[in-house]
């Protein structure tokens, strides 16, 4: 048995938002008990949380691991360790591994080494076409069973219109979810950084907005046209919120996500030829990051999603132009995400629903998003006024390619359990579990 005392319960799966604690049994959430104390007679752990959050346990829809193939960047162990120390007890991994998770043993080995290692559930997502190549669909039902959530092709677009067709209509057949990672490669025509002034003030080729829109509004009508469910990934620019909330005006199956980068930098952090502030979609303008902040406020983003993407320094230290993509997140996007209540943009709820309760909705994990009685008791403690510097040696991941070293962050999450065992604890007295 476990008892969580005394914090302010956010959980608004429950519509619940009061100072109680939660009651652990068996892996399980058994109740909720209002005020601060304990029950008479309780006489098993307890764990004090006055002054913090308890929520439940954060899930993010987007994270690369690099295992199989990739591992000197990151594996399942240092990843599910990083999302523990950020607070997340769920986390859906892409595809593009090597080999690609297009085949169910792959989904079965990323399963199967999550169970022995993860301090955080794994889920995998399968890629739409074998390779990630854009040619062949993969079986959509031979996947779903090996234990794929969804699929996407993340890393690279579904380019053939045709495709991302067959893929919808084949997702609804079974009931599955289609990420979209919406880019038209032609449009972006080798471009490294967004196209605004500063590319071009620093002679790196741009990639307009219009490579992602095109993109979004095609998924969004096969989408229509289809009835397939269809998640847009990392949305970065004004027109693609209206896009997303011009779909749901229309009551298509579509949800969308964003992440934390995008609400936070612009383009402006390419200065120097930061290869840390290189992502695809890159870094937008001031207009797109406002456009951004809007749609988590008025409820059009679903989601906050990391694109945890670790890379060595190999391919990150070296010509802006042939640097990789992408960022290490899972450990800021807390921080990054409650930040927003401080500049008036949401409430707390609001944000447990972005990083909870909405990711596990839209991937339809069963037990999780929640604490009420059943629940599995998947839970984070977050201290809201913890003030801490994000620096190299403190991070959890393999790799170091963040734009955000040297930030003074303000709130953390000091406990992160999954399944009622703790899998991270800055808490006075309170150890990880073994």
């Amino acid at each position: 048995m476990l008892l969580i005392k005394g914090g302010r319960v956010i959980d608004p799966a429950g519509r619940r938002d009061e100072i109680g604690s939660v009651w652990i049994e068996n892996g399980k959430v058994k109740d909720f008990l209002p005020g601060e104390e304990a029950p008479g007679g309780y006489d098993g752990r307890v764990l004090d949380a006055r002054g913090k959050w308890i929520v439940p346990g954060l899930v993010d829809m987007h994270v690369h691991l690099r295992d199989p193939g990739y591992e000197w960047k990151e594996d399942i162990r240092t990843g599910t360790l990083a999302a523990a120390a950020g607070g997340f007890t769920s986390v859906a991994c892409m595809a593009n591994t090597k080999p690609v998770n297009d085949h169910p043993e792959v989904t079965r080995y990323i399963r199967e080494k999550a169970d022995r290692e993860g301090a955080a559930a794994v889920y995998p997502v399968a890629s739409v076409t074998r390779g990630i190549e854009g040619k062949e669909m993969v079986d959509f039902a031979e996947l779903a069973e090996a234990g794929a959530v969804a699929f996407s092709d993340d890393g690279k677009p579904v380019a053939s219109s045709l495709m991302m067709r067959r893929a919808l209509e084949y997702g609804k057949a079974f009931g599955l979810l289609l990420l979209s990672h919406a880019e038209d490669p032609e449009l972006c025509g080798g471009g490294a950084a967004h196209e605004g002034w500063t590319a071009h003030r620093l002679g790196i080729p741009g990639i307009p907005s219009a490579a992602e829109e095109v993109a979004i509004a095609r998924d969004i009508l096969l989408a229509k046209q289809t009835g397939g469910r269809l998640h847009i990934q990392h949305i970065s620019t004004k027109m693609g919120v209206d896009l997303l909330r011009m779909a749901k005006r229309a009551g298509l199956p579509v949800t969308g996500e964003t992440a934390p980068h995008y609400f936070t930098l612009t383009d402006a952090s390419l200065e120097g030829y930061n290869t840390n502030a290189k992502m695809n979609p890159p870094l937008r303008g001031e207009e797109d990051r406002m456009a951004i902040l809007e749609g988590l406020l008025d409820g059009t983003i679903d989601a906050i999603a990391t694109d945890h993407a670790p890379h060595d320094d190999y391919v990150k230290r070296c010509e802006f132009i042939a640097a990789a993509n992408g960022i290490i997140g899972l450990e800021t996007a807390l921080p990054l995400s409650l930040a927003l209540i401080a500049g008036g943009k949401v409430t707390p709820s609001r944000v447990v629903e972005l990083l909870s309760v909405n990711p596990a909705r839209i991937l339809k994990l069963a037990g999780k998003g929640a604490l009420g009685k059943g629940a599995d008791a998947d839970v984070t403690i977050i201290d809201p006024d913890a003030e801490w510097e994000y620096s190299e040696d403190r991070v959890r991941s393999k790799s170091r390619n963040s734009p955000f070293f040297g930030w003074n962050l303000r709130g953390r999450a000091v406990a992160t359990l999954r399944g009622g065992r703790v899998t991270h604890s800055l808490l006075e007295g309170v150890a990880a579990d073994a």
